[in-house]
């Protein structure tokens, strides 16, 4: 059984970590707000090029030459996989959400006896596939100097993709991230950017018709590399919401749970308290009855 002063150090223990809790959950808020405002300006301009080159790619009549990172290799055997996590922990299940859609992905590549590789940007993505990927992990990046999300350093990871795939290194590229819903709900997503999936150019083509000066192939040829680095970012943006609002619930729930333990100890300190004073008048009591 805990003595009292053990119980009044565990006391003021939890009682410290839920003050830290409570001061990483008012930080999380702040930074949520901008985060999400962020993630909801860049989705309309992600989408809207998204549907621009699927519009253009449907005007395009030698489908043979059309650029390759509209079309892809024509081969679909090694695939790679961009993982996109955080650099710091205390986010609940931030990122292991998205490892968790990510490895589902990486079993299905390998029961179809295809060839996998990995890039992970942010160290927590590393530091839970290197168990058990470690040898498919091509490239590990860390943006952890950068104190916001940017365009340059989504602009790094799309300038790589683009080119291990001009030297032929994969056939299919897939970035993984969380869509921000709310503070509650992040959803994982996994999205093909190499080749683009064209399967939306026949549901987009009817509403937007665009006339295009130079020709298609030449507008393609600009738009896509921007393409992939704007897919990236918004995954970024993305991400960076749904990281605040996931560290804002987690340490809501660690701050309540603090306090619950405070409670529970703080009674379990008055009644040993109470036990030891009962205990030692029950002992005066006995010697001057003896007396």
């Amino acid at each position: 059984m805990a003595t009292l002063d053990d119980l009044k150090k565990r006391i003021a223990s939890v009682k410290s970590t839920q003050k830290i809790t409570k001061a990483m959950k008012m930080v999380a808020a702040a930074k949520l707000r901008r985060a999400q405002e962020n993630a909801e300006k860049g989705r309309p301009y992600s989408e809207k090029m998204n549907n621009i080159i699927l519009n253009l790619s449907s005007g395009i009549s030698d489908k043979e030459n059309a650029p390759k990172l509209l079309s892809g290799t024509g081969e679909d055997k090694v695939h790679l996989c961009i993982v996109l996590t955080s650099d710091r922990g205390l986010c609940g299940g931030f990122n292991t959400n998205i490892i968790k859609k990510a490895k589902a992905y990486f079993q299905k590549i390998s029961d179809e006896g295809k060839t996998l590789k990995i890039i992970t940007v942010g160290s927590k993505g590393y530091d839970q596939l290197k168990r058990v990927y470690k040898d498919d992990i091509i490239e590990r990046i860390s943006f952890k100097d950068s104190k916001t999300v940017n365009y340059l350093d989504a602009e790094k990871v799309g300038k790589m993709i683009i080119e291990n795939f001009e030297k032929e290194e994969f056939d299919v590229c897939t970035i993984f991230y969380n869509k921000f819903k709310n503070v509650i709900t992040q959803i994982p997503q996994e999205q093909q950017i190499i080749p683009l999936k064209t399967s939306e150019a026949e549901e987009n083509s009817s509403e937007d018709n665009y006339e295009f000066e130079p020709d298609e192939d030449e507008i393609l040829s600009n738009l896509l590399p921007k393409n992939i680095s704007t897919q990236i970012f918004k995954a970024m943006l993305e991400n960076s919401a749904s990281e605040q609002g996931s560290r804002m619930s987690a340490m809501d729930n660690a701050t309540r749970n603090a306090g619950e333990m405070v409670d529970k100890l703080t009674i379990e300190y008055n009644r040993s308290r109470q036990a030891a004073i009962t205990k030692e008048l029950i002992e005066i009591i006995s010697g001057a009855e003896s007396l």
